[in-house]
């Protein structure tokens, strides 16, 4: 898979309005971070050109939320069997754009058709309820679009992040305005547009408008746009929520996540290391779903440091485009150098250095952290790198409260033989999900996905009811035959 398998016919220099577009602000230019080669260039939108999206996306929304549910779901139906014959039309970009590993890539495709089918149901399931009344009348409450979604996406998956939001809103009868992150404006924004285009999309209905920090603060202030879906770092998120509080607009925040994984003293150590190395490691640890935080008891912690050492130092890292190997790049330098700052501070603080700790370019190196104390930076942040900090612990109930300590709750992993005294533990444990014997990184289009505290407030994306309460209205409907009688 390379870059000589991206074709730029449609989306070079442009972004997607009612069509393909140049764009009012200055082009970005769309460069691989790990090999430095430019991919192209697409357009950016000002606010301008904003204003003219949402006015379009209100107008055909009108229409597209009163046709009938198979036409939309006909459109997510259609997207889907395309990208599922043609993942081509997504991975390469997926690799370069993002550095993404060959593996990633391909799985992040499928999640991407998998949410275009999961939501293809979506638009044809029960959308209200008839309730009683001490009236004599037909009195519903029913779920209608909100109109225009606000959707800002991020780089670290930027398909399925974008997609996840837009489909159901879609789905459901909205129109959509995305703005992609400006490093990931293909793979996360207009490729999804070319594949909904082709879909049968009506024009108006997506906007895709890459842009930088000023134009998604101009989508969350914008009177037209009622609902924002936004998926980041939990720094954003509080910025869009205190912006967007005063318009009591609705907001949907999905932010960051320092996950722990509990390693029970009956664990299998081997196993463990391995999703201990997926959970850390997978896409350069560049998830909000990422293991920050390993919590493994003292019987068996020399034994699980040592296997993870190994993992980290056999996983092949370099330039993503090559299937050998396992890691690509970091985002950026700036990324880059975040992580190596914490990861240096870190042994500053007095953890040990036990694998790692190196970079090439943007290419880090899996690191392992040892004899991290609870206050050390590398165990209280979200670093979003290939990074593993290790502490020690010697009861459960001390682990359960060094969990909960965090003020992130997003993911939360148990490892044990005893999978039913796991699952007692979940009612103790402060997170949007735990997962028993698997990893911390984990997400299907059929399950309610978000977080507490910090990790996230607002709708929950996936399945049926959480996509409807996130991305619809509820309204309240009487019906009665004569006209009501009041004493005045």
């Amino acid at each position: 898979m390379t870059t000589d398998t991206i074709s730029t016919s449609v989306w070079e220099g442009k972004l997607y309005s009612d069509g393909w577009q140049p764009g009012s602000g200055e082009p970005i230019t769309v460069t691989a971070p790990g090999t430095r080669t430019v991919l192209g260039s697409v357009g950016t939108a000002t606010p301008t050109d904003l204003d003219r999206a949402v006015a379009s996306a209100r107008a055909a929304q009108r229409a597209w939320g009163r046709a009938p549910y198979a036409e939309r779901a006909a459109v997510m139906l259609k997207a889907a069997a395309l990208l599922q014959a043609e993942p081509e039309r997504l991975a390469p970009m997926l690799v370069a754009e993002s550095g993404s590993g060959q593996g990633k890539a391909g799985f992040e495709v499928g999640l991407v058709v998998s949410e275009l089918q999961e939501c293809a149901a979506l638009a044809s399931h029960p959308s209200g309820e008839v309730l009683r009344s001490v009236k004599p009348r037909l009195s519903l409450a029913r779920r209608v679009p909100i109109g225009v979604v606000g959707v800002i996406a991020p780089f670290n998956f930027p398909a399925i992040l974008a997609m996840r939001s837009v489909a159901p809103a879609l789905a459901l009868g909205n129109a959509v305005v995305l703005k992609p992150d400006p490093r990931t404006s293909l793979s996360g924004g207009l490729l999804l547009a070319e594949l909904l285009q082709e879909a049968g999309l009506p024009d108006g209905v997506l906007h895709v408008l890459p842009g930088g920090g000023d134009l998604g603060a101009a989508l969350v202030a914008h009177p037209d746009v009622p609902c924002i879906s936004f998926t980041g770092s939990t720094a954003a998120g509080r910025r869009i929520g205190e912006a967007a509080g005063p318009l009591l607009k609705r907001v949907h925040l999905e932010l960051g996540g320092n996950n722990a994984m509990l390693v029970l003293p009956d664990a299998d150590v081997q196993a463990a290391a391995s999703v201990a190395a997926w959970g850390s490691f997978l896409h350069q640890g560049q998830i909000c779903m990422t293991t920050g935080r390993h919590l493994v008891h003292r019987s068996i912690a020399e034994e699980y440091v040592a296997a993870l050492v190994d993992k980290a130092r056999n996983l092949p890292v370099g330039d993503p485009t090559d299937p050998a190997n396992a890691l690509g790049p970091l985002i950026d330098d700036r990324q880059r150098d975040h992580v190596h700052a914490i990861v240096t501070e870190a042994v500053e603080h007095g953890a040990t250095l036990a694998a790692g700790g190196s970079y090439d370019g943007l290419y880090y190196r899996p690191t392992v952290l040892t004899g991290v104390t609870p206050d050390n930076p590398a165990w209280t942040q979200e670093i979003f790198g290939p990074v593993a900090p290790v502490q020690v612990y010697d009861d459960v109930d001390e682990a359960i409260d060094i969990i909960n300590a965090s003020e992130y709750g997003l993911s939360v992993s148990i490892l044990t033989a005893n999978p039913y005294a796991a699952f007692e533990l979940c009612d103790r444990i402060e997170s949007g999900a735990v997962h028993v014997n698997d990893a911390t990184v984990d997400d299907e289009a059929v399950i309610p996905f978000g977080g507490s505290k910090a990790s996230g407030v607002g709708g929950r994306f996936g399945g049926p009811h959480a996509n409807l309460d996130t991305f619809t209205e509820t309204q309240w409907v009487t019906l009665q035959g004569d006209i009501e009688r009041y004493p005045f």
